[in-house]
């Protein structure tokens, strides 16, 4: 699956090109909306009165789906450290005197 170039030595992958990465979502968005219609064909054993309504599970996969992204991004901002977090001042003295004795 991977292609030489013709102006350069680095290898060009499948999914390096755009077509074929707007081609694998479109083929996803189609299997999506498929078993999205596919719901009206099977018989379901409900257990709450709101999973008789047509394309339930689908709806509510994706408005779930919305949440946890959502909580995470909020969740990134409540969790997330500075970008010298590790780096305190006694490790980098330790790693200066490491990087000292090695030249002598």
């Amino acid at each position: 699956m991977t292609e030489q170039t013709n102006d350069s030595s680095e290898k060009v992958y499948w999914l390096d090109r755009p077509k074929n990465v707007s081609l694998i979502v479109w083929a996803l968005v189609g299997v999506c909306v498929a078993l999205f219609f596919a719901d009206a064909f099977y018989h379901k054993h409900p257990h709450f009165e709101i999973e008789h309504l047509f394309g339930f599970y689908g709806v509510y996969g994706f408005f779930v789906c919305i949440a946890l992204v959502l909580v995470a991004k909020s969740l990134r901002a409540i969790l997330m450290r500075s970008e010298d977090y590790y780096d305190t001042s006694e490790e980098s003295h330790h790693t200066k005197d490491l990087a000292h004795h090695a030249h002598e």
